[in-house]
């Protein structure tokens, strides 16, 4: 009241006289009104900015850190190529470059470096890791190199390496056998498939079969993993050995399907950037296995999810892909539950968490009825594994909401 400016008073007024106020009472408080509204918007604007900046500082710690990596990896190609040993490379000209550029140059003919100028995941010193990994895998090739000194000394020279095919072939079958039911199994048996495909890496390192059931084994152990060290390494050298067969075997669904999956378990410890530049990678080779494999109900569900994440996109990461993509990912929670219902007319019943996203799905589309029906149909399926365990979370929280 006493801000308000006062009417002036008439000359014969006394000296107890109080002036009376310019603004009624009503007005007063719509002015204060007023005011609050700006003062808020103001403390909202400011913390925008504030996001902004630390996003932008953060965007410029990747840029330099990207750059200082490349210059790093093209050192190390040079200093790679010194070596007087001759390696051999499985050249492809049908796979697509697995990194995003910025710009749309000419492929590189270097070894070392793939499409616009990335250096590959084979650039560094694979001679080094291989003679490392080889004492390491030699008391579990005992049997391998027995079967070839065997083989040698009973057939001629020119058969020999025929049988030793012929036992590794026969050998590979009930490797991906028992590497099959060990991944159905429960934790302690997934951890044996992988240490059993993992002891095998020497003798089957060559074969499409072998290389992408690794991956898969490498992608359970990092889901029964807390260490968040141990989970890098597993999701990095998966997707390295993936990255590498892709250049060979293009046309494997399986092998599109697990560096996809590789690829999103690498970004969870990255930053926001990195983040969202693997969801573009993931989409891809996602989209390139659906086009091999059109009737896998596993892949239509990770595309699902993919659509629902991108749907979901916060505030400062949606102004990031802004910021760094020209043509930022699209996709609606309808486009999610599209896929989520491809899922279930190829496989009814698919999984427990598959059906808490359609729920999940319609209850963000408004139709409840939908929603309450797809909750109760998530509840029939047990839960099996890791996810399906945090999805009856979500239907508990779904329920008592």
């Amino acid at each position: 009241a006493q801000a308000v400016p006062g009417a002036p008073l008439p000359a014969d007024a006394g000296d107890g006289a109080v002036p009376s106020p310019l603004l009624r009472q009503d007005e007063q408080l719509e002015l204060l009104e007023r005011l609050d509204f700006v003062v808020r918007n103001i403390v909202e604007l400011r913390k925008e900015v504030e996001e902004l900046r630390n996003g932008l500082q953060q965007l410029a710690v990747e840029i330099v850190g990207e750059v200082r990596t490349h210059l790093e990896e093209t050192q190390r190609v040079t200093r790679r190529r010194r070596f007087p040993f001759s390696r051999e490379r499985s050249d492809s000209t049908g796979s697509s470059s697995i990194y995003f550029t910025a710009s749309s140059g000419n492929a590189n003919t270097d070894d070392g470096e793939s499409e616009g100028g990335y250096t590959t995941a084979n650039a560094e010193s694979d001679y080094d890791r291989e003679s490392e990994r080889e004492s390491e895998d030699e008391v579990s090739c005992d049997t391998v190199r027995t079967v070839r000194r065997d083989s040698l000394d009973l057939v001629p020279e020119d058969e020999s390496l025929l049988v030793l095919d012929s036992t590794l072939e026969e050998g590979l079958g009930q490797l991906l056998e028992q590497a099959d039911r060990l991944h159905s199994g429960d934790e302690r048996d997934k951890r044996e498939g992988f240490q059993l495909l993992l002891n095998n890496k020497l003798a089957y390192a060559g074969q499409r079969e072998f290389l992408w059931r690794l991956a898969r084994a490498r992608c359970d152990v990092w889901e029964l993993t807390e260490d968040a060290d141990e989970r890098r390494s597993y999701a990095t050298e998966g997707k390295e050995e993936l990255e590498l067969a892709l250049q060979k075997w293009d046309q494997s669904a399986e092998c599109h399907q697990w560096f996809a999956i590789l690829c999103g378990q690498v970004s969870e410890h990255e930053s926001i950037p990195k983040r969202i530049q693997a969801g573009y990678v993931f989409k891809e080779h996602i989209d390139k296995a659906i086009a091999l494999k059109p009737q896998d109900p596993q892949l239509y569900y990770l595309l699902g999810r993919w659509c629902y994440q991108v749907a979901h996109l916060g505030w400062l990461e949606k102004r990031t892909v802004s910021a760094l993509f020209e043509a930022p990912p699209t996709a609606t929670v309808q486009d999610a539950l599209q896929n989520f219902l491809r899922v279930e007319e190829l496989s009814p019943g698919f999984s427990k968490a598959g059906r808490v996203y359609i729920a999940k799905c319609y209850r963000d589309l408004g139709n409840a009825s939908a929603a309450g029906l797809w909750m109760n149909l998530a509840s029939e399926l047990p839960g099996s594994t890791k996810e399906d365990a945090e999805s009856e979370k979500e239907l508990e929280e779904m329920r008592s909401v």
